[in-house]
This record gives structure tokens, C-alpha cells and sequence, in this order.
């Protein structure tokens, strides 16, 4: 059980009720809109990292599956439907779920591995060459705000003890795909 109570739009203060019956009803949306002023801007910033990205989808997905491992199943949970929508193959969720990174290409091994160390908290100078070597300035920028949010949240769900929810899919959680 979660040491906050998760509000929902029938409990929640009015700012944040607008956007709460907008969303899956997944706990995490909940907790975080305990943080009234915060959550808008949140749920803003959250959106961008998710639709708005130069970033390739399947890395994003493979970074927050990469947290997720390290750091918080929820996030495990909720984004392997997306990472399969957003192209990653089954076959390596599974090896990343085992913490395998050798039936990766080149790109994603890096990025794994640059995430990896985001996550335990210092990225070596071969890890960021490599990563720096293979994606321009911007999406090294982008992967690198991309792990450290979802780290963000993985440690919120960690210390309020969030439960789980079933996975919602992408169909609920990205913004419909323009043109």
C-alpha cells in the first residue's frame, strides 16, 4: 500500500482535476498530483519526453525499460507494451530483462549502457564517447533528460511504495501520431 493516498478526480483539488479525468487512472498520476503546482508542468514536461522528441522512439522506450529494470518495475510494467508499439522486438525485452546487452546493435548497446550509468550515477568517459560518437548533441541531451526522468519518478515510486498497476498500452499513455 502507498504511504500517500493516490486522489482521483473525485478527491482531488480542483487544479488538478481537469487533467486527472484525461488520464488512465494509473497510480502514478495519482501520486504525483499530490504535488498540485507541479503536476500540470509534469504531466507537460512528461508529454514531451514521450511524443516530441528527435530522440528514435525505440531508444526512449529502451532507456525507460532500462530504468525500469535498475530502478522501478512499474515503469518495467507500463512501457513494455509501448516499447513493442514503438518497434523494440520481444527478443530483446527479454534479454534486457535478464540484464543482457550483447543481442543489441551497436546504438542500442550504447545507449543501454550510457543509461545504465545515468542510473547509478556517473556516465565514464568511454561510455559517453561512444554515445556522443554515435547521436548528435541533441538526442544524447534528450536521451539523457529521458533517463533521469523516469529515475525521477522510479525513485517517487520507490519511496512512497506505489502499487502496480496493469499496463495501460501506448494507445493511452502517447499523443496520436500527426500527418
Amino acid at each position: 500500500m502507498a504511504r500517500v493516498p493516490y486522489l482521483t478526480a473525485s478527491d482531488a483539488p480542483p487544479s488538478v482535476v481537469g487533467p486527472l479525468t484525461k488520464l488512465p487512472p494509473l497510480h502514478v498520476f495519482g501520486l504525483m498530483a499530490q504535488a498540485e503546482t507541479a503536476f500540470r508542468p509534469w504531466l507537460r514536461f512528461g508529454g514531451a519526453l514521450l511524443n516530441d522528441l528527435a530522440l528514435d522512439p525505440r531508444l526512449r522506450e529502451l532507456a525507460i525499460l532500462r530504468v525500469g529494470q535498475l530502478a522501478a518495475r512499474y515503469e518495467w510494467e507500463q512501457h513494455v507494451p509501448i516499447a513493442l508499439e514503438a518497434g523494440v522486438p520481444q527478443a530483446q525485452i527479454d534479454a534486457l530483462d535478464r540484464g543482457e546487452l550483447d543481442g543489441f546493435g551497436e546504438l542500442s548497446r550504447v545507449a543501454l549502457e550510457f543509461v545504465t550509468g545515468v542510473v547509478r550515477g556517473e556516465v565514464d568517459d568511454t561510455t559517453y564517447a561512444a554515445v556522443a560518437g554515435l547521436l548528435p548533441d541533441r538526442e544524447v541531451v534528450e536521451l539523457a533528460l529521458v533517463a533521469a526522468h523516469y529515475l525521477m519518478l522510479a525513485r517517487m515510486m520507490v519511496t512512497f511504495q506505489i502499487d502496480s498497476d496493469p499496463p495501460v498500452g501506448p494507445e493511452r499513455l502517447l499523443a496520436p501520431r500527426r500527418g
